[in-house]
């Protein structure tokens, strides 16, 4: 009995009673001695049993077959577009290297202490995004429901991306990038070829006017944009067909699970770097290089006395590191029970914002030779989001020798970083789904059928996105659906949940008895004060900062916009309380009776038979010692 609560919690145990001590302490009761030795026994014998049933699930279930699979899976989810277009641009826009310090910050008290909670979870319960839960806290299983919905949306907006980004790699393979000139059939009167412009007349006021070759490829081409949402106009049918080839390439990615998924990655996860290090080096050998790189890390202390450069930051960790979206849960279910994801999660850490680092370099290098051969400033060139990806980039590429073979490298980098977040998220959702119904969708090809289903009813959501207002759609599920208050009440709703009604300690003890010692005691503390305090006060920041949604900063979209945006936020939410009054309901007793029970753990987490005994063991010895 000692060996064996001792294997479970990580450490001996030598208090733990073998018999009830009678009135006289120098006799024992044979009776009493062999039905609590028997009783003792009992949970041992369970937990075996529940051990070996554990390990036949986890069997049909699916595991990583090498840690590589899981880390390269990880990387593949975390480090994508966000790395690339999102972090150098805020780096440049709040302060420079001043910029560190909030998102350094951020880092240690909300971003890694969540990224442990998730990942040690998955892999505690051995359960996808919405069993976990059920597992820990039953009454919070609307949690794993929310996320779900989440990704599910997600699925369906950010695909578009993939779409765009096959376009203009199809469209590098001609013999000169059509986006280099204005002798196309989309290009207007107003057509400027940037590369052949007298860099002393007004360069800013063209692009501003939107008159740049790259500029009319990208909205007159590639989107056709409409004058607003309203004008939902025609489905792109080159777009469409990119779409329909990105979907085909995440279901064949996902259909066989962990399998498929593991061995994808070898490939999706570590070819981005190989590009993003080519870039890197062809960045800052370019002439006016280091013009950019001054302007992205140059520190402007004043910029951190404004309340934006905090909001930024803090919403960047979010983005960037799919905290509190079910990924890491579920990728971390697939490892062995004894893997260290305790060291996993913080080598991952470090990776993604090396990486972030390392793009803002690779990207701001050519972003100052673009200003040093067209003579204007960088901050005449430097934008976020898509603009930095579809527009700058592109134009970038026309000013290097051998532009196409460049262009090429670029968007086939940003194909593959959008097609690990794609089947990641496509993973989870069928994980969670597998893990509701494991009886039913694990046999024959029904999990392929699920997926193939699931593809193509998001494929036919996804073509209202690449219509002509497809643009102002995929903003709207951007601000939100995918961030800011959905994800900072999800972050608050989670760290609660650990911290405060499973318990910080104890969750640090199941850490303990898979990796074989206790996390930093400051994981504990984010966990029950620091995370879901600077999460509440960031989420009270942002609602008394609201201000209407808007396209390029000048297109406000209508009223009935604003509403359906809130609706699908709540719609993934909603599922937290709705979920709460089922459970309640279906329980019997007073409120706080049924309260208690489906706040209860269930009993078949590892270890928790033999920590039931214990505890059960130490009040009875309590209660004879008072007797």
């Amino acid at each position: 009995m000692q060996n064996t609560l001792g294997n479970h919690l990580g450490k001996p145990i030598t208090a733990v009673p073998t018999a009830r001590q009678p009135k006289d302490p120098h006799q024992s009761s044979p009776k009493d001695h062999f039905s609590l030795s028997r009783m003792a026994d009992t949970p041992c014998k369970l937990g075996h049993f529940l051990g070996k049933k554990a390990s036949q699930a986890a069997e049909e279930r699916g595991k990583w077959e090498t840690k590589k699979e899981f880390i390269l899976s990880v990387a593949g989810a975390i480090i994508g577009l966000g790395n690339v277009w999102r972090f150098p641009y805020l780096c440049y826009k709040n302060g420079g290297g001043a910029f560190f310090v909030p998102y350094f910050l951020f880092l240690i008290t909300c971003g890694v202490p969540l990224f442990v909670l998730e990942t040690s979870l998955g892999q505690y319960t051995s359960q996808g995004g919405i069993m976990c839960w059920r597992k820990i806290c039953p009454l919070f299983e609307g949690m794993g429901y929310a996320s779900q919905i989440i990704i599910f949306y997600g699925n369906i907006s950010y695909v578009v991306i993939l779409a765009w980004a096959f376009l203009y790699l199809f469209s590098s393979f001609s013999g000169n990038l059509p986006w280099a000139s204005c002798n196309n059939t989309w290009n207007t009167d107003r057509c400027v070829e940037i590369n052949n412009y007298n860099t002393t007349a007004n360069w800013t006021s063209s692009v501003n006017a939107s008159s740049s070759s790259v500029i009319e490829f990208w909205q007159r081409r590639v989107l056709n944009i409409s004058t607003g949402i309203e004008a939902i106009g025609n489905i792109r049918w080159d777009l469409s067909l990119c779409l329909f080839l990105s979907w085909v390439i995440c279901y064949f990615c996902v259909w066989k699970g962990v399998r498929s998924t593991g061995k994808a990655t070898y490939f999706t996860a570590t070819f981005p770097f190989v590009l993003l290090v080519v870039l890197f080096f062809r960045g800052i050998t370019l002439p006016g290089a280091f013009h950019g790189i001054k302007y992205y890390l140059y520190p402007d202390p004043s910029r951190l006395a404004d309340s934006q450069v905090w909001m930024d930051a803090g919403t960047q960790i979010f983005y960037s590191y799919a905290i509190c979206l079910g990924y890491m849960t579920t990728f971390g279910s697939y490892n062995k029970y004894n893997n260290n994801c305790y060291r996993d999660s913080f080598y991952l850490c470090l990776l993604n914002s090396g990486t972030s680092i390392v793009s803002g370099f690779a990207i701001f290098s050519v972003l100052g030779y673009m200003s040093t051969k067209q003579g204007v400033d960088v901050s005449a060139v430097a934008e976020s989001g898509p603009g930095l990806v579809f527009i700058v980039y592109p134009q970038a590429v026309t000013l290097l020798p051998w532009p196409q073979v460049w262009s090429v490298c670029f968007f086939f980098m940003i194909i593959l970083l959008g097609i690990d977040g794609q089947f990641a998220g496509l993973e989870s959702n069928m994980t969670s789904l597998t893990d509701l119904y494991p009886s039913y969708l694990r046999k024959g090809y029904r999990r392929e059928l699920l997926l193939l289903l699931i593809c193509t009813v998001s494929s036919l959501f996804g073509l209202f996105l690449v219509t002509e207002a497809g643009a102002y759609i995929l903003q709207i599920f951007d601000h939100y659906v995918c961030s800011g208050p959905t994800l900072l009440l999800m972050a608050i709703f989670q760290s609660v949940i650990i911290g405060w009604i499973y318990g910080a300690e104890r969750f640090s003890g199941n850490i303990e008895d898979m990796i074989g010692y206790k996390p930093l005691p400051l994981f504990k503390y984010c966990w029950l004060y620091i995370t879901p305090l600077v999460c509440s006060a960031t989420l009270v920041f942002l609602l008394l900062r609201y201000t209407p949604m808007k396209f390029n900063n000048t297109y406000v979209y209508p009223w009935w916009t604003y509403w359906i945006g809130w609706f699908l936020a709540m719609s993934s939410l909603s599922m937290i309380p709705v979920t709460m009054v089922f459970k309640l309901a279906k329980e019997k007793g007073s409120l706080w009776q049924r309260l208690k029970k489906t706040s209860k753990p269930a009993d078949d987490l590892p270890g928790m038979a033999s920590i039931d005994a214990l505890m059960h063991a130490q009040n009875k010895e309590q209660n004879d010692s008072v007797l």
